[in-house]
């Protein structure tokens, strides 16, 4: 889907149209991030958006935190936070096209917003970005849409048997913490890049 690019990503961001915005860190990530001793960890959170989740790991101490976004108008405005963020931590790019070593990969609504026929994709390169023994560990829409998106649906299932492949699932159950509005229809994962 060709228009799925930086373009249409900055055109919903500047007009508005972010539906998968809540405004705040997403419940069951901060939950998992509070439960982190070591801050010291290197960690991604691809696709980024308004770095909601950035900013709370930010200020709880994270220090080897990366965003990346493929648009730049929702970096900007992390930017504009001020938290004193480095720059250099702060990636303009395709996901596919990064290179770096993590401890911890965040998702929060960046799978969804791919083309599905890019998961397969999505899962060799969340393997190449992880250290041995790193962690993927978010939610996903356990739903269908009944429109063409982004986002993209799908059922637990389907991210089982594409994931076991590249990952051991540690974790793969409904979230109970979700926001209301998504309440019934988000799994939460955890997944070790314990393969070789």
């Amino acid at each position: 889907m060709a228009f799925l690019d930086k373009n249409y990503w900055t055109y919903r961001y500047s007009s508005g149209k972010t539906g998968w915005d809540i405004g705040f860190a997403s419940p069951p990530l901060v939950q998992y991030l509070d439960q982190i001793e070591n801050k010291e960890i290197q960690v991604l959170i691809p696709g980024a958006g308004s770095g909601y989740e950035a900013a709370y790991a930010w200020q709880s101490g994270f220090c080897g935190l990366h965003v990346l976004d493929f648009s730049k108008e929702p970096l900007e405005r992390f930017q504009a936070l001020d938290l004193g963020f480095p720059p250099e931590q702060i990636h303009h790019q395709n996901f596919f096209d990064h290179s770096g070593s993590y401890d911890l990969i965040l998702e929060q609504t960046f799978f969804c917003a791919l083309d599905p026929a890019l998961r397969e994709d999505y899962a060799v390169k969340m393997k190449e970005l992880l250290k041995p023994g790193g962690k993927i560990v978010g939610v996903w829409f356990d739903r269908e849409f009944d429109f063409d998106g982004p986002p993209f649906g799908g059922k637990m299932e389907e991210y089982i048997a594409l994931f076991r492949k590249y990952f051991e699932i540690k974790v793969s159950e409904p979230c109970y913490n979700s926001i209301p509005e998504r309440l019934g229809s988000e799994v939460f994962m955890i997944m070790e890049n314990s393969k070789v």
